[in-house]
């Protein structure tokens, strides 16, 4: 690899003691990352998801090192960057970005992405920034995917803060408060940037929409009457990220599958572990990162008169379209806008070759569902994967108004 991590200690942020009030869901202070780590070795299932994700390590030796870590700087550094990069060597053709260079090392900025992996969306844009010679941001994650209390301790040794989903109607609210008001302190106190998908869960059918729900609750930390304004305090800078293979494409298809057959479908946390591995150890292809402008000044411009909710919407909107302007796409959006449709719309941008390898994948796909199907259901699910594919370039010909 020809890129190397540049980071270096020296662009670490001044560290500042976090309020009481966030200790539930913040990350990891740096005094308490040794005690956190060698408490994590001693777990049966942080070592299991160590020899399953890196056959053959010798487990002793690799705790050796971590055993040793004091600073989630040095755990990124030593451990996370580093398996990152194996990951994409293994997993991936490899991992391109553009724009990142434009973004002032000066400020913090709240990135916000189009959700596609539970675990490598993230991870793969810290990477990106860290070859760069950026400071990684902190990390969103919700805690339904928590499913054992070494998970929690991981990610949150991995710079990630908690949004807590499992939670009642009134609790929702205060949750609501307390993450946010924890974001702007991450932004403009501890000069954190952070990252958060643009919606709860990934859009299982890559129709990328940011929900109102999520720029609302971003709103309240400010402590602005102008939700606006909050939202500048934030700099908010949209992320475009493009894998052209997901590994979780006929899991997600399943899924669909399970949920027409009975509306009440839900997954269990097991499902979400099965799907976290599944994006780690998965042939992804290209993955590409676009990173687009801080939104401030597309903010300026919506008109102060508007009820709240439109100006929410409106902001929804801003992103939407940074998100799908900016799709990096491949021969297999292409093919499967064509199928879809019953066009040739699209074939100068693919060959035989792509045609005969997207229609491989596809048998390959089905063939990995582990429920029973029959002839009828194989092909909704083949459709819905097809679906995946198709969507975000029909989502990028909107944004530039090509249809």
């Amino acid at each position: 690899m020809n890129q190397t991590c540049i980071l270096t200690k020296e662009m670490e942020q001044k560290i500042i003691e976090t309020p009481h009030e966030f200790a539930d869901i913040c990350p990891i202070e740096d005094k308490d990352v040794n005690q956190k780590l060698n408490q994590l070795i001693e777990d049966p299932g942080f070592r299991f998801f160590i020899e399953f994700i890196m056959p053959g390590v010798d487990y002793e030796k690799y705790c050796e090192g971590l055993s040793t870590i004091t600073s989630k700087y040095d755990f990124q550094a030593k451990y996370s960057c580093s398996y990152l990069q194996l990951v994409e060597k293994s997993t991936t053709s490899g991992i391109t970005s553009n724009g990142v260079k434009e973004l002032n090392p000066a400020t913090s900025y709240t990135f916000i992405t189009n959700h596609r992996d539970i675990v490598l969306d993230a991870s793969f844009l810290n990477l990106e920034l860290w070859r760069n010679g950026f400071p990684t941001s902190e990390v969103a994650i919700g805690n339904n995917l928590l499913a054992f209390n070494w998970i929690e301790t991981l990610v949150k040794l991995n710079k990630s803060f908690i949004v807590k989903r499992d939670t009642t109607t009134k609790g929702r609210l205060a949750a609501a408060i307390q993450l946010s008001h924890y974001i702007h302190f991450a932004i403009n106190q501890k000069h954190e940037s952070i990252w958060i998908a643009q919606r709860q869960g990934r859009a299982k059918d890559s129709n990328d929409l940011t929900q109102d729900s999520l720029v609302k609750m971003l709103t309240i930390g400010g402590e602005c009457a102008n939700p606006i304004e909050s939202l500048k305090k934030l700099n908010i800078a949209p992320v475009s990220l493009s894998y052209e293979f997901d590994p979780n494409d006929y899991l997600k298809a399943t899924e669909f599958l399970m949920k027409k057959k009975n509306p009440d479908f839900k997954k269990s946390q097991n499902d979400d572990v099965i799907s976290m591995l599944t994006g780690i150890r998965g042939f992804k292809g290209r993955i590409h990162f676009e990173f687009t402008p801080c939104i401030n000044d597309q903010l300026d411009q919506i008109p102060a008169e508007l009820e709240k909710q439109e100006k929410i919407h409106r902001v929804c909107h801003i992103i939407d379209k940074a998100i799908h302007a900016n799709y990096h796409l491949y021969p297999c959006n292409y093919i499967a806008y064509d199928r879809m449709n019953g066009t040739n719309t699209y074939a100068d941008m693919y060959t035989e070759s792509d045609i005969a390898y997207f229609n491989k994948y596809l048998n390959r796909r089905i063939e990995k569902v582990k429920v029973h199907t029959n002839d009828e259901e194989k092909a909704f699910m083949r459709e819905r994967i097809l679906e995946m594919y198709a969507n975000p370039l029909i989502n990028k010909n909107k944004a530039l108004g090509l249809m």
